[in-house]
């Protein structure tokens, strides 16, 4: 079996995929090959999976990029809602706001009275056009209606680099990004983006969430969900959902999430049908988001 991860190896989609590689192989008994495809924001891998054969042995890993693309990419070679028939997510990973050494804040409070008093300055970083960082950056400014100076990086290693270097101020990114710096305390962690917090992490259990914060309804977290080429049999599709319901029960799998911050989706998402249903919310909330923020998403 081949598992298409539409970006390139070593980053977070990579991790994920080499721990679901383990956990899959296990629950079908057969071997599973990752194949990163890198470019176009991961829309070249995306088309690969679209056009393979539809016999049940190719596999699409992709993130919340499956619901931005449409709004980032006009002329998208694929239709997400029809070109796959959906398994059901799998992780969803919080984002974590952060802020480079050295930044005169203590606390999310200090952070914004400084955004404000310095508004026009603030340097926000991020790992390229629809990448999680860009979307995060993108729903913050809207929120705040904050200033704030988009540094766009090709991924989310030079962005994080710079970060430490001083040289931009603030990124809000993947926990998987972020934490191995966060527990080093080279950066300081100002709040996270999930709807509670990550008081399974230690690192992060202490830090408020941004809708207690006061930016209210404040919420991305960055979930992949798994999918096939439409047109995959229905026997197929069964055998892939009930390994996945064993994957999800992997002991080894939830720790390779916890690790990372990250949390295995155990809700109805994780079915077929409400998969595809949540996507399409998740196309009307982000391609909205996308058109209030104008040229910045482009």
């Amino acid at each position: 079996m081949t598992l298409i991860v539409p970006f390139p190896a070593g980053g977070p989609s990579d991790q994920l995929a080499r721990n679901l590689a383990r956990a899959l192989g296990k629950a079908l008994a057969t071997g599973v090959q990752i194949e990163n495809i890198g470019g176009g924001g991961g829309t070249v891998g995306v088309q690969k999976a679209a056009r393979a054969q539809p016999d049940g042995r190719t596999l699409l890993l992709h993130h919340i990029g499956m619901a931005t693309a449409p709004a980032l990419y006009p002329a998208l070679p694929y239709k997400p809602l029809d070109d796959f028939e959906y398994l059901g997510l799998l992780q969803e990973v919080p984002m974590t706001l952060v802020g480079r050494p050295g930044l005169p804040a203590k606390d999310y409070a200090q952070l914004s009275a400084w955004m404000v008093a310095n508004r026009g300055k603030v340097n926000w970083a991020n790992a390229g056009q629809g990448s999680a960082s860009h979307l995060c950056g993108l729903m913050f400014r809207n929120v705040t209606r904050l200033d704030l100076r988009s540094v766009r990086y090709r991924g989310a290693s030079p962005a994080m680099a710079d970060l430490l270097a001083g040289q931009v101020d603030l990124m809000c990114d993947m926990s998987t990004d972020t934490l191995a710096q966060i527990r080093k305390g080279r950066i300081r962690a100002y709040a996270v983006t999930s709807s509670h917090r990550l008081t399974q992490v230690p690192e992060l259990a202490d830090v408020p969430t941004l809708d207690e914060l006061g930016l209210k309804g404040f919420s991305v977290t960055v979930w992949y969900g798994l999918y096939a080429p439409a047109g995959t049999p229905k026997p197929a599709l069964e055998r892939l959902a009930s390994a996945l319901q064993r994957v999800r029960a992997d002991p080894d799998f939830i720790e390779g999430a916890s690790v990372a911050g990250a949390s295995v989706v155990v809700d109805v998402r994780g079915q077929g049908l409400e998969h595809k249903r949540f996507v399409k919310a998740e196309i009307i909330k982000w391609g909205a988001a996308l058109r209030a923020a104008g040229d910045e998403a482009n």
